[in-house]
């Protein structure tokens, strides 16, 4: 960018003649060009080709309508969460958090997105530029706490069946507050290090806590089915009908473990495809399609906040008995 600078005043003529104009209109063309070389400054500019503008115009309208969907719909389940009481506490807690977090997607992340959408339509590059740095730290400080609750949901589902007994004295309503805590200083110093840092490096950080978060959920799992095989099968070798009570229990796991693992699958489909766009923007030029492609899949990942109150209330009774209840005092009133 120096040596830019530099050519530009070796060549640029001091007249004010007619050549002089066109000579420096010319440079500064030369300029703006060489200034957009990162993702932020091809997307808050002109250099986007017309034909994105009408798909960013779906793509707000689309963030507009999900953003209501996940606000409407995460408060319902808070709700519920709020009068259900057979849920152990610490389950209730992790779940509470993973709501919360998709209901400050649809209540602050989404909207500023959408505002982020409209300023490229209306074209007010500088407000865009300065809506970039909001809409990347308060979009990935909510996704890697989501990570973080649902990676602590599996791991409290493998405590669950390999504690027994000892499961309550161990996952304590207090120790998880300290988990739910710590997911969230976590995620906010993480993220916040790309306003005081290279955004190289905490894309870096990303690279190493996304795949951990992963393993760990597909380690707990495993090691789930794996528990659930064998003590199945050492039931039918000794021929052992078990008591209606842990039969009970058993199934109520099972039914809790599908629910996790529908949390995990969906916020996986969701979140995956990001990663497509964001190594084109780190490892190759910025282009029109490049930004077209993050802004569906930013979408993407926007839309778990508005699939996951669904998921709440089709896998666990309990939860949707409790919407139920309560959408029917809503219109009551």
């Amino acid at each position: 960018m120096i040596k830019t600078f530099e050519l530009v005043a070796d060549v640029t003529p001091t007249r004010t003649d007619s050549h002089g104009v066109m000579a420096k209109a010319n440079v500064s063309r030369h300029v703006k060009q060489n200034d957009s070389t990162t993702f932020e400054q091809l997307f808050c500019s002109s250099d986007l080709s017309d034909e994105i503008y009408v798909q960013l115009t779906f793509i707000s309208a689309l963030n507009a309508i999900l953003s209501i969907a996940a606000f409407l719909g995460n408060t319902l389940i808070l709700v519920a969460l709020r009068k259900e009481s057979s849920l152990h506490p610490p389950s209730k807690v992790l779940l509470r958090n993973l709501a919360t977090t998709d209901l400050l997607v649809g209540l602050i992340s989404e909207p500023l997105y959408v505002t982020l959408l409209v300023t490229v339509l209306q074209e007010h590059w500088n407000i865009c530029r300065y809506l970039m740095d909001p809409v990347f730290v308060t979009s990935t400080i909510l996704c890697g706490v989501s990570l973080f609750t649902v990676t602590a949901i599996s791991v409290d589902r493998l405590l669950a069946l390999l504690l027994g007994l000892k499961y309550r004295q161990v996952v304590t309503l207090t120790r998880t507050n300290v988990v739910v805590i710590t997911c969230w200083v976590v995620s906010i110093v993480s993220s916040s290090m790309r306003l005081y840092s290279d955004p190289i490096i905490t894309s870096r950080y990303s690279n190493i806590v996304v795949p951990l978060c992963l393993v760990t959920s597909i380690f707990c799992y495993t090691k789930i089915f794996f528990t659930l095989r064998h003590h199945q099968s050492e039931i039918q070798d000794h021929v052992q009908q078990p008591n209606q009570t842990n039969q009970l229990n058993i199934t109520r796991y099972r039914k809790a473990v599908v629910t996790a693992l529908w949390l995990q699958f969906t916020l996986v489909a969701c979140y995956l495809p990001q990663v497509i766009p964001v190594t084109l923007i780190i490892h190759s030029e910025p282009s029109s399609s490049v930004a077209l492609a993050w802004s569906y899949t930013f979408t993407l990942v926007f839309l778990n906040s508005s699939l996951n109150p669904i998921l709440y209330s089709w896998k666990i009774e309990e939860v949707r008995q409790a919407v139920k209840d309560t959408i029917r005092q809503v219109l009551c009133y």
